[in-house]
């Protein structure tokens, strides 16, 4: 499915929260809807034009309460025009019946991770009955899904996923390589480009997410393959070795960076709402 935007544009989604990261560990995490409606207005202007949001309580803990959900969401709206997709991952101790409510805030779009990872210590659970429902349910509500791919068996589940239920809404299909996990698939453009090689021949859009140390490598790849990006302080908390990051919008801005070096140029919100087929 083409659109009728130029090529030579860039998707930068910006994800600058997380469930893993203590506010006392990094202050400058935004963790309040104040602190992520700036985050949100600084981002847009740096040249991001969705949000990637895990939303926190008053004590900065990662919470999937409804209410909060629902402010996270309008907070954002309020100042800026981003896409707003919510995580329905959560922290990986949230219970799948909670994560499956995480739609009702009514995001433009939601992540809908393709399998089980173990996670660091961890294990981030999303077994394949939870993914179809997950998946049935953002049809019904018309949220359009952006598939997260921690490595290739994930690749490999899209194609059954698609194959079983179909197109999600919008009739476009967008996955984000989530790459240098640990237990997920390397932060490398080696293996960038074996993930890239085996997605379905319905995804339309693809972008990449490096971990950590990962980070650069994994968007020069991107780029140089024709992808896109997510940067943020969910998946990377310093700017260079022994160097803290001091906002997303830092994060965003060096990407945009790369993007023209690359002759590409971010896309807008509304840019960003046709291409991902968003209502």
């Amino acid at each position: 499915m083409t659109t009728d935007l130029p090529a030579d544009r860039l998707l930068i989604t910006v994800a600058p929260t997380g469930a893993e990261t203590a506010k006392e560990d990094c202050p400058q995490l935004p963790t309040t809807p104040e602190e992520i409606a700036r985050t949100a207005a600084e981002c847009e202007a740096a040249g991001a034009a969705m949000i990637h949001i895990h939303v926190r309580d008053a004590d900065h803990r990662p919470t999937l309460d409804l209410g909060l959900l629902r402010e996270w969401v309008a907070a954002v709206r309020d100042v800026s025009s981003l896409v707003v997709q919510l995580s329905t991952g959560g922290s990986v101790h949230d219970p799948l019946e909670d994560r499956l409510k995480v739609l009702d805030a009514e995001p433009d779009s939601c992540s809908l991770t393709m399998g089980t990872t173990n996670f660091g210590d961890d294990v981030f659970s999303n077994p394949w009955p939870f993914v179809c429902e997950l998946y049935q349910l953002s049809q019904e509500r018309q949220v359009v899904p952006e598939f997260e791919l921690f490595d290739l068996g994930q690749v490999h589940a899209l194609h059954r996923l698609l194959a079983k239920y179909g197109l999600p809404y919008g009739g476009r299909v967008h996955c984000d390589l989530v790459m240098g996990v640990p237990g997920g698939m390397n932060g490398t453009a080696d293996a960038l480009v074996a993930a890239v090689r085996d997605l379905p021949e319905a995804v339309t859009s693809w972008s990449a997410t490096g971990i950590g140390r990962s980070t650069l490598a994994v968007a020069l790849a991107s780029l140089s393959k024709g992808g896109h990006l997510r940067v943020g302080m969910e998946d990377v908390l310093t700017i260079a070795k022994g160097v803290p990051v001091e906002s997303n919008r830092q994060l965003v801005e060096r990407v945009a960076e790369l993007g023209r070096i690359a002759q590409r140029t971010p896309m807008t919100p509304d840019e960003a709402r046709t291409f991902l087929g968003i209502r």
